[in-house]
């Protein structure tokens, strides 16, 4: 880690510029767990890894004008490694500049980990040439060599919203919602989304396991996918202007080794 805010209350950090190699591992530039009202503003970061980590007992955090690249995103997480229990919730990000990463704004978790994590808003993000711009990943694992142990426990995901996120992804998973079928993700919203390919080549799309939410004004790509009821979750109660959503089904099982 560059900096680690733990342990801490009433934190700002600001104007940090932090720079280390694309192909460096573990390289974390700002880290934050333990911690309550954080704000990190005006800063310029790129790495081998997140440009910004948030870890467990972290409640309160706002992001702001932060400009990134390259790296693996903004992420909260990972959480709830080792059948640990974590929590994260009330966190804003604000405008931010994300370039030439694997991942845009991420949450990550572990199989097997418990607790939550909710209330957390992404807004006013420009991707360029970002693998996953949107991405949640319940089945995190970072075992270069052999893959993790399915388990069935995990960390809950819920009331999690991306509003004016748009720009190029070098992938066509653009929006990925990788939830675990025995603890879906809840409250899923997009709204003003606007991704394309970066090469020009194909299209974008998003992909649903056991998420469930709704989009509302422009999404590209569409997230019918979210209306889905599948793995016991619930569906949401309503759109924003009050009109019931037809529901679907779309499974896509992801399961996947990242460094």
């Amino acid at each position: 880690m560059h900096v680690t805010v733990s342990r801490s209350r009433g934190v700002r950090v600001g104007g940090l510029r932090i720079e280390a190699p694309e192909d460096n591992p573990n390289t974390d530039d700002i880290h934050m767990a333990e911690s309550t009202a954080v704000t990190i503003q005006r800063c310029r970061i790129g790495t081998g890894d997140d440009y910004i980590s948030i870890v467990n007992g972290s409640f309160g955090v706002k992001m702001r004008d932060i400009d990134c690249g390259p790296g693996h995103g903004i992420s909260i997480g990972s959480l709830g490694k080792g059948g640990v229990f974590a929590a994260v919730a009330d966190v804003a990000l604000d405008s931010a500049r994300i370039s030439r990463a694997q991942n845009g704004v991420r949450i990550k978790t572990w199989q097997g980990g418990a607790g939550y994590g909710g209330g957390m808003r992404f807004a006013n993000v420009a991707v360029d040439g970002v693998d996953h711009p949107i991405i949640i990943d319940q089945f995190y694992c970072d075992a270069a060599t052999r893959p993790c142990a399915n388990q069935t426990s995990a960390v809950a995901v819920s009331d999690v919203s991306y509003r004016n996120i748009s720009g190029t992804s070098r992938r066509a998973e653009a929006i990925r919602f990788a939830c675990s079928d025995a603890v879906p993700c809840t409250g899923i919203v997009l709204s003003d989304i606007n991704l394309c390919r970066a090469d020009d080549d194909g299209e974008v799309q998003t992909v649903c396991n056991c998420a469930v939410g709704f989009d509302y004004g422009r999404v590209q790509p569409a997230a019918d996918c979210l209306c889905s009821s599948t793995c016991g979750g619930a569906p949401d109660k309503h759109h924003p202007d009050d009109h019931d959503e037809e529901q679907g089904k779309d499974e896509a099982v992801v399961l996947h080794t990242e460094l």
